[in-house]
């Protein structure tokens, strides 16, 4: 007989041990597991205080104390009780659940396959009581609870078996603390493994909490959120999208105290930062979503990983909105440590003097006096998204640049000459250009030292918001060629311009079949002018064949916006005026997300008087 072969036997009830045991194999998947059940039930205990302690991964001990309510003797066996919880007692309470647990499964699953031992003390109790193996008896404690969790699977070898190394199961205990730590900056919590300590985080504020726990990159990289919209609320942190990383392991997001992996949110952030972030890399958050208990489902997943919302769209519209309106402000923020370039790099580390910071622009233009905005707004010749048709780009003749900027006694050059090359901290952020470095980089002095940008970037980046600026208001200016530019277009090129002419004409674009294998380009976006309009009109034509007329105007807008923006932005090794080179600076200034390009690569950088006098060793 086949050894593989199925056994037929009547139907029977399962024996109670064995419900147990694979209902722990749902609930207590590895030891990390188990110090997620604990830790939640010691939060609803009400815990301002939790220590835990491991050993060998958890997967010999797993001790966790906490300071919080206790449980009274008379109900020890029943909080080992398969099915047993103070928490819910009916439907409607399931329906309207505010606390992290609420199964009763979980301490049952945990006693089926380990040696627990469960010491509790109510702050009334004279001293505490325990129950192990079924048995309970006085004992001494604090008040508070411990569970102690010994020999995980001592009974099912073969579970045990699937177990990884013990730093492995320890860096996901590990990781299990961090994040519920991570949740309530309001609780103290220590962990340690083998004897040793580990972590400890002292009651804090979140800004501080989720800097220890995320590092000194995500706390000087970081953008604070915190919007409501009806029920809903959204609060924490965003990373800026220069600070990215290679995996998406600083992602962190929580919905009513939860920690959850939810691929509607995770999807509605993501959505967010895709404007400004290079497909492969992954931003890092801190988010939480506070919202009425009965408008979301927790008890979806055993593990309760998962969540269900009753509005689905609301809440992704939500967080999306919430998330890209908080990105927009990149403009005018802080950035701390940029990445040092790959060239940059000597043995894997960054130069010592490559700390240069984004300094706060936008944020201390918006503080500058009404004169000195109204000055900078003259010097783009536009609004805040200069999406004016008569707009001065980067790419315009010299002729119009220098009718904004002659010299005169209160002209920016004249008034730097005037101050000793020395800046106030809240006129002109980026500071005054000195030079054109290699055709690529552009070099400024502002009040705090030296403004390192890429130019390519830079504009590319105001193209970009231009573009969908002037989408967004159905009012994208045209430029007619006086000569239109005519050539060779295979047939689904053509096709493509006479099926889709609406849609190109939303775009600013006319192009016109003459003959079943020419087109001819007659407007271009007037933002494009200075653009090659074959290459334009091929890359449009594209874009709108293979992904459909309505949908490259919604769901593929702004990969097609950002091409057609990098064929104006001015290019490498293409030599720029000072007068140029201060324009391109106060477009940067009134610019939403100028602190990256549309790859989210940063556009700039500040090197401080204090790096300087590192690179020199000054004062040393």
């Amino acid at each position: 007989m086949n050894a593989n072969s199925p056994i037929y036997r009547p139907i029977q009830a399962l024996p109670d041990h064995l419900i147990s045991q694979i209902a722990a194999g749902e609930v207590v998947e590895r030891p990390s597991a188990v110090v997620k059940e604990v830790l939640e039930n010691a939060l609803d205990a009400g815990a301002s205080q939790i220590t835990v302690r491991l050993e060998e991964g958890g997967v010999k001990r797993i001790a966790i104390t906490d300071n919080g309510r206790g449980i009274p003797p008379e109900q020890l066996p029943l909080a080992v009780a398969r099915h047993a919880t103070s928490k819910i007692a009916s439907l409607t309470e399931l329906e309207h659940v505010a606390t992290l647990g609420f199964r009763g499964e979980a301490l049952a699953s945990i006693a089926s396959v380990s040696q627990l031992t469960l010491t509790t003390r109510t702050a009334d109790a004279a001293h505490a009581w325990q129950i192990e193996n079924g048995t309970v008896s006085p004992a001494s404690g604090a008040p508070g609870t411990t569970v102690d969790v010994r020999d995980l699977y001592y009974n099912t070898p073969a579970r045990r078996k699937f177990l990884k190394s013990e730093q492995t199961e320890f860096g996901h205990c590990a990781e299990v603390v961090r994040r519920i730590a991570l949740a309530r900056p309001d609780v103290a919590f220590s962990l340690n493994h083998n004897g040793k300590a580990v972590d400890h985080w002292n009651v804090s504020a979140i800004d501080k909490r989720s800097a220890q726990i995320l590092g000194e990159s995500f706390s000087s990289a970081r953008l604070p959120l915190d919007e409501t919209a009806g029920p809903l609320r959204l609060h924490g942190f965003a990373g800026l999208p220069t600070a990215s990383k290679g995996r998406a392991d600083a992602q962190f997001f929580y919905v009513n105290g939860r920690f959850v992996r939810d691929k509607l949110l995770t999807h509605a952030v993501r959505a967010a930062y895709q404007d400004v972030l290079h497909g492969d890399r992954y931003p890092s958050y801190v988010l939480a979503l506070d919202l009425d208990p009965a408008l979301v489902d927790v008890n979806v997943h055993p593990s309760k990983i998962e969540v269900r919302f009753r509005d689905s769209r609301a809440v992704h519209q939500f967080v999306f909105h919430a998330v890209s309106r908080v990105l927009a402000q990149t403009s005018a923020t802080a950035f701390g440590t940029v990445p040092a370039p790959a060239t940059a790099m000597s043995a894997g580390k960054a130069l010592p003097w490559i700390t240069g910071e984004q300094a706060t622009f936008a944020s201390q233009f918006a503080a500058a006096s009404p004169a000195a905005q109204a000055d900078s707004a003259a010097y783009t010749g536009a609004d805040a998204y200069g999406a004016h048709p008569q707009g001065i780009g980067v790419a315009q003749s010299l002729q119009n640049y220098g009718a904004l900027f002659q010299p005169s006694a209160s002209s920016p050059s004249a008034e730097l000459a005037a101050r000793g090359n020395t800046l106030p901290e809240d006129e002109h952020p980026l500071g005054f250009a000195l030079a054109q470095l290699h055709g690529v980089y552009v070099l400024a002095q502002n009040s705090k030292g030296l403004v390192l940008v890429d130019m390519h970037a830079a504009h590319e980046r105001i193209l970009y918001e231009q573009l969908k600026n002037a989408l967004d208001q159905n009012s994208m200016p045209v430029q007619p060629l006086l000569i239109p530019v005519t050539f060779y277009a295979d047939e689904i090129e053509v096709g493509t311009a006479s099926e889709q002419h609406a849609i190109l004409s939303t775009l600013g674009f006319d192009i016109t079949a003459i003959s079943p294998t020419t087109l001819a380009v007659r407007s271009v976006p007037a933002l494009l002018k200075n653009a090659d309009a074959q290459s334009l009109a091929r890359d449009v034509l594209r874009d709108v064949r293979e992904f459909g007329g309505s949908r490259v105007l919604i769901d593929r807008r702004n990969e097609m916006l950002g091409t057609l923006a990098c064929h104006t932005a001015v290019r490498a090794n293409r030599s720029l005026t000072v007068t140029e080179m201060n324009a391109l600076l106060r477009q940067m200034e009134q610019t939403e997300r100028a602190d990256q390009c549309n790859h989210g690569r940063p556009t700039w950088v500040q090197l401080g008087l204090n790096d300087l006098d590192k690179m020199f060793l000054r004062g040393q």
